[in-house]
């Protein structure tokens, strides 16, 4: 049985697209939610990107593309993404550094 936790958290310091969670060897991942925090004084812009063999972060893997975050506000994104590959990433991106906080809760299972 697969039980969801928190896998991930970051708080992204620059306006690149960055790596979050990427699953362990031999782990079967499922991604149940994203809770993007907002800790800005002005309303931001994230980018969320799945890619489940490399870290091409653009619209090609996109799941989310300049999203909207009010300032000092907090959103969740409740999914159902699978991750089955050690080599994969799921990344994130804002228009500004250091504004988001991102946490990734979901649950791990050995293959």
């Amino acid at each position: 049985m697969m039980y969801s936790r928190h896998l991930a958290q970051s708080r992204p310091a620059n306006t690149t697209a960055v790596s979050v969670y990427s699953p362990p060897v031999n782990t079967i991942t499922e991604i149940t939610a994203v809770v993007i925090c907002n800790t800005a004084g002005t309303s931001q812009d994230f980018r969320i990107f799945l890619d489940n063999d490399g870290t091409t972060y653009d619209q090609t893997t996109a799941l989310f593309w300049d999203v909207p975050v009010p300032a000092d506000a907090s959103l969740q994104l409740d999914a159902n993404w699978w991750m089955d590959n050690s080599s994969g990433n799921l990344a994130v991106r804002t228009d500004s550094a250091s504004a988001f906080t991102f946490t990734v809760f979901g649950s791990e299972n050995d293959l």
